[in-house]
């Protein structure tokens, strides 16, 4: 059988992608290139995650500027080892705390579970400014 790949609209990968809920956020810490998993859902467009205050995740997207985000990263894909098919959505956009009580309550809603415990009561939102997605599957 022949691979095919497939590029995919934004409106198909963002569905796949909200059909997952482990993704990995990727930018540049302090220390160089950084790949993290992290618990999500899709909120109105955007990538949605909860983490702790003091994680070197939140410490290593904060600029220290007004306004100013970090631009990152976000890759979710499902792939069957066994028939090699599968597909892979990225998300890019900046990192945005969700700091405001009405910015909150969508993502509070929206009941991202994490997988590891601890106080994750800081909310970051990847507002998608370019979706990409692609599907291998077998003729």
């Amino acid at each position: 059988m022949e691979s095919i790949v497939e590029q995919l609209s934004e409106e198909e990968s963002l569905r796949l992608a909200a059909g997952s809920e482990v993704g990995r956020i990727g930018f540049t810490g302090r220390y160089g290139p950084m790949i993290l998993p992290v618990n999500f859902r899709i909120v109105d467009g955007a990538v949605v995650f909860r983490t702790e205050a003091d994680s070197a995740l939140v410490a290593d997207l904060r600029t220290g500027i007004p306004d100013a985000e970090y631009r990152v990263a976000f890759e979710v894909d499902d792939i069957n080892r066994s028939d090699r098919t599968g597909w892979s959505v990225m998300i890019q956009g900046p990192a945005h705390y969700l700091e405001e009580p009405e910015e909150r309550a969508g993502a509070e809603a929206a009941d991202v579970d994490p997988w590891i415990g601890g106080d994750k009561d800081t909310y970051i939102s990847i507002r998608a400014a370019l979706v990409s997605g692609r599907r291998i599957r077998r003729a």
